[in-house]
C-alpha cells in the first residue's frame, strides 16, 4: 500500500525547525491527500503553512521581476535545510471574505462581470455596455441608495433628550456627552445657546442642529478648529458611526436607533431603472441575481442565443462548482458580509475546481470548520476531484471524517508546544486506528450518549420569521446543555439570535468568535492582567528595583530594538529584512533588566514559558496561578504568555473569552462552535468544563457540529433539512439519543452511523 502511495514521488522536507519543530524529515506523497493530525499547538501549522507553503509561495514570488515583487504578498524565510520536488502551493485559508456592503457572491467569484457582459450583448432592449449593469459604478447604480439596495432611517428621538440642553447632555448616544471631542463639534460651533433645552429651539435651529449638511462656518468662535467642518447630528451619525467600521462596535445601541429598509426607489435591486429594462428570457439582471444557484443553472439552460455561448459555458462552470460543493442554496446577490467562514472556504475551493491547472499542491486549513457531517461529504468529494486532476492535497484537520478521507496520515506530537514538534505517526487511516498514538486512541473510543438531565424550566421562542425561518417555534431547557445543529446555512444562527432577543433582559454571556479588542502588543499575559503582579515579584526578589524595569514598553526595553525583539530593515521593492536583535537576542529587554532573576529565570524566560509550564513555575503564587489556570482549563495550555493575540484563531479567541467567564452561576452561555480547531482529546476536556458549568446552575446553548459533543448534550434542536430556502425548519427537537431513530434529522443520521 505504501509503495503505491508514493508511486508518483514525494515532496521531501529535510531539517524543518520552524517554531517548535524538532529537525523534522518527512516525505509527503504526490498526487495523494495527506491529512496532518495531532494536538492543537503540536506543530502542524508550523510544518504545513509556515514551512511547506511559505517556501513554495516565496520561491514562486522570486520568479517575478523585482518591480512586480513589491506588489506581491511577503512570506517569511522559515528555518529548514531543504525541500525537494516542491510544487506551486495554493493556500485555502479560513479568513473571511470581503465584509463590504458592496460585495456579493457574484462579484467575489467573478460571476457578476460575465453576467453583466451577457446582458449587455443579448439583453433586449439594448441599454448599454456591461458597466451599465453594475451597481458599483455610477452608470448602473440606483441614485437613491448609491447601489447599496437599502436605506437607513434614523429615529431622531433616540439620539436626543429634548428636555435637556447641550450642556446638560442632550445628545444621548455614546461618545457625544459634554466634554467629549464629538460634543465639541456642536458646543464649540457658536451656533447654539448651550443652556437652552432642545425642545425650545426654533425650527431653523433644530434643522441646523439635526440635519445640516457638512459646511464651513462663517466667523466661528476662537475655540473652533481652523479646518473643522460643521455637520448636523443625523448626517454626522450616518457618516461616521452607522456607515463606518466603528458601527460594528455599537451594533446593539444602533439597533434601537436605525431601521434598515429596502430602498424605495430600486426595491433592493441596487440598480437604476435603465439597467433593469434589459431582459433575457423575460428576466432582468436583478431577477437572475436573486435566484438561488440551482435555479440560475436552469435559467442558463433556457438561453439558446449563439452569441452568448462562451459566456454561458463560463457561467455554468462557475455556478455548477458552487452547487457541487453544497452551496446551491445561496443566491448570486447574497452579500459576502453574511457568508459564514465555512461557506467562505467552500467558495474558495469551488473557485479552484474550475481550474485547468494541475501538479499543484493545495494546502487547506481545517476545511471541516463550520460544516455539518452531511456537508463534509461534499467537501471530501470536491477535494477528490482536485486530486484526480493530478494535484496533491495537504490539509490540517481534527475531524474524524476528514482524517478518514485521507490517503496518508501524518500525526505531529506527542504533545503541544515545546513537548511537540515531532512526527509521531505516518501511514494510512487503518494503520492509524491500530496505532498507539493519541489520535489513534481517541478515534477508537466508542461514542456513547449521556443520560440526559431532566429540565425544571424552559425558554420558549414562538413564530420566528427572519432570514430563512418562517413561523418557527422552539423550546430550550434551562440549566442543561442544548446543542443547535444542522447543515451550514440551515438557520441555526437566526434561531439563536431569536433566543438572545428573548433573554435580552437576563444575565447572558455571548461568547462569539469575533476578536476581543486586541492589538499586535496584546498577549495572554496582558489579557489576563498578570504583568503587574509579575513585575512586582521581580522587583521584590531583587531588593525593590523599579517595576518599570520589567516592562519592554518602558524602562526595560532593549535600546536597540525598542522592545520589539527584532530589527526590521525596509528594502524598497524586496522583502523587508527581519533580523533577531543582535543586542538582546530577541528577548526585547535591556541587559540591565535581564540581569535580575526570579527563581533562576529572567523576565523574558518567564514570559516565554508555555501556559502549562507557567502553572508549575507559579504554583506558590495564587494570584497568577489562578488566572493562568483558566486558560489551561479551556484547552489553551499550548500557548505561551508572550504570544501575540492577533495570531489566535476564532475558536481560540472564543475559548480565551470563555476562560474569563467561568465563575458564573445561573447564567445563560451562548457559544458558536467552541470545538473549532480542537483535537478530540481537547474536545473531551471542553465537554468536562461544560459539565462543570451546568452543575453550577448555568444554561448552555451551543451551535455545534461535533458529534462527540452532541452525544454529551441534554437537548438537541436540529435545523434543516438543508440550507437557505430549503432549510429553516426544526427537523428534530429532543434528547440527542432519540434523534438516531428520526429519519428527518440529518444530525441523527450522522450519529447513527457513528454509534453502529
Amino acid at each position: 500500500m505504501m509503495k503505491d502511495l508514493f508511486a508518483d514521488g514525494a515532496i521531501s522536507i529535510h531539517g524543518a525547525r520552524e517554531n517548535n519543530l524538532k529537525n523534522i524529515n518527512l516525505d509527503i506523497p504526490k498526487h495523494q491527500t495527506t491529512v496532518f493530525a495531532g494536538l492543537s499547538g503540536a506543530g502542524k501549522s508550523s510544518l504545513v503553512f509556515d514551512t511547506l507553503a511559505a517556501v513554495s509561495r516565496r520561491e514562486l514570488n522570486e520568479t517575478f521581476p523585482s518591480f512586480t515583487q513589491q506588489y506581491l504578498p511577503k512570506f517569511g524565510q522559515p528555518d529548514f535545510d531543504s525541500i525537494d520536488h516542491l510544487p506551486v502551493a495554493i493556500v485555502v485559508e479560513q479568513k473571511p471574505i470581503g465584509r463590504s456592503s458592496r460585495s456579493t457572491l457574484a462579484t467575489y467569484t467573478g460571476i457578476q462581470s460575465v453576467l453583466r457582459l451577457m446582458f449587455s450583448r443579448i439583453g433586449k432592449p439594448w441599454v448599454g455596455y456591461s458597466e451599465w449593469f453594475s451597481f458599483n459604478l455610477p452608470q448602473g447604480m440606483c441614485p437613491n441608495c448609491q447601489g447599496l439596495g437599502f436605506v437607513d432611517e434614523v429615529d431622531e428621538s433616540q439620539l436626543i433628550d429634548p428636555n435637556k440642553s447641550l450642556n446638560e447632555g442632550a445628545m444621548t448616544f455614546s461618545g457625544f456627552q459634554p466634554g467629549t471631542w464629538r460634543w465639541n463639534e456642536y458646543g464649540h460651533s457658536g451656533l447654539f445657546d448651550l443652556d437652552e433645552k432642545i425642545k425650545d429651539y426654533s425650527q431653523k435651529e433644530y434643522d441646523l442642529f439635526m440635519h445640516a449638511p457638512q459646511q464651513k462656518l462663517k466667523n466661528p468662535p476662537a475655540e473652533w478648529g481652523r479646518t473643522a467642518l460643521y455637520e448636523g447630528l443625523v448626517p454626522r451619525m450616518m457618516r461616521s458611526v452607522i456607515h463606518s467600521a466603528s458601527g460594528r462596535h455599537h451594533q446593539a445601541a444602533l439597533s434601537k436607533i436605525v431601521t434598515r429598509k429596502a430602498c424605495p426607489v430600486c426595491h433592493g435591486t441596487r440598480l437604476n431603472k435603465t439597467a433593469l429594462k434589459g431582459k433575457i428570457q423575460g428576466k432582468n439582471i436583478a431577477e437572475v441575481s436573486s435566484m438561488d444557484l440551482v435555479n440560475v443553472l436552469k435559467f442558463l439552460d433556457s438561453i439558446s442565443d449563439p452569441i452568448a455561448e462562451t459566456m454561458i459555458r463560463e457561467l455554468r462552470s462557475k455556478v455548477q462548482a458552487l452547487v457541487d460543493i453544497g452551496l446551491g442554496y445561496l443566491s448570486l446577490d447574497r452579500g459576502t458580509d453574511t457568508i459564514s467562514g465555512g461557506e467562505a472556504q467552500r467558495i474558495k475551493i469551488a473557485k479552484y475546481l474550475t481550474s485547468s491547472l494541475s501538479d499543484l499542491v493545495y494546502v487547506l486549513d481545517e476545511p471541516s470548520v463550520g460544516l455539518h457531517p452531511h456537508d463534509i461529504q461534499l467537501i471530501t468529494k470536491s477535494l477528490k476531484k482536485l486530486k484526480d486532476r493530478g494535484n496533491t492535497i495537504v490539509l490540517v484537520d481534527h475531524n474524524p471524517a476528514i482524517i478518514q478521507s485521507g490517503d496518508y496520515i501524518v500525526e505531529i506530537g506527542p504533545k503541544a508546544g515545546s513537548a511537540g514538534g515531532e512526527v509521531t505517526f505516518t501511514g494510512t487511516y487503518p494503520e492509524l486506528l491500530k496505532s498507539d498514538t493519541i489520535t489513534g486512541r481517541m478515534l477508537r473510543e466508542p461514542t456513547t450518549f449521556r443520560k440526559a438531565r431532566t429540565p425544571k424550566s424552559w425558554l420558549q421562542v414562538d413564530h420566528v420569521t427572519s432570514h430563512n425561518l418562517e413561523n418557527v417555534s422552539a423550546k430550550i431547557p434551562e440549566q442543561v446543555m442544548t446543542v443547535i445543529s444542522g447543515p451550514a446555512g440551515s438557520g441555526k444562527s437566526t434561531l439563536v439570535n431569536a433566543i438572545k432577543q428573548q433573554v435580552a433582559d437576563r444575565d447572558y454571556i455571548d461568547l462569539s468568535q469575533n476578536a476581543v479588542g486586541i492589538n499586535i502588543r496584546s498577549t495572554p499575559a496582558t489579557y489576563l492582567n498578570i504583568l503587574n503582579p509579575l513585575r512586582k515579584l521581580f522587583s521584590k526578589a531583587n531588593d525593590g528595583v523599579s517595576t518599570q524595569l520589567f516592562s519592554y514598553n518602558g524602562k526595560g526595553a532593549c535600546p536597540r530594538c525598542k522592545g520589539k525583539g527584532v530589527t526590521i530593515t525596509e528594502m524598497a521593492f524586496m522583502d523587508p529584512v527581519v533580523q533577531v536583535c543582535e543586542l538582546c537576542g530577541g528577548k526585547r529587554y535591556s541587559q540591565e533588566a535581564l540581569q535580575y532573576k526570579y527563581h533562576g529565570k529572567d523576565i523574558s524566560e518567564v514570559l516565554n514559558l508555555s501556559i502549562a509550564d507557567t502553572l508549575e513555575f507559579f504554583k506558590d503564587q495564587p494570584n497568577i496561578y489562578k488566572k493562568v489556570s483558566l486558560l489551561d482549563q479551556v484547552g489553551l495550555g499550548y500557548l505561551n504568555l508572550s504570544q501575540s493575540m492577533t495570531t489566535l484563531s476564532g475558536g481560540e479567541v472564543q475559548r480565551v473569552k470563555l476562560a474569563m467567564e467561568l465563575n458564573h452561576t445561573g447564567s445563560i452561555y451562548f457559544l458558536d462552535e467552541p470545538t473549532t480547531g480542537l483535537h478530540l482529546s481537547d474536545t473531551k476536556r471542553l465537554i468536562n468544563l461544560f459539565e462543570d458549568l451546568v452543575n453550577k446552575g448555568n444554561t448552555l446553548i451551543l451551535i455545534e457540529h461535533n458529534l462527540s459533543l452532541i452525544s454529551q448534550a441534554d437537548w438537541l434542536i436540529d435545523m434543516g433539512p438543508d440550507a437557505g430556502k430549503y432549510g429553516g425548519q426544526v427537523c428534530y427537537e429532543g434528547i440527542p439519543k432519540n434523534s438516531i431513530s428520526d429519519p428527518n434529522s440529518r444530525t441523527g443520521t450522522a450519529l447513527k452511523q457513528l454509534v453502529n
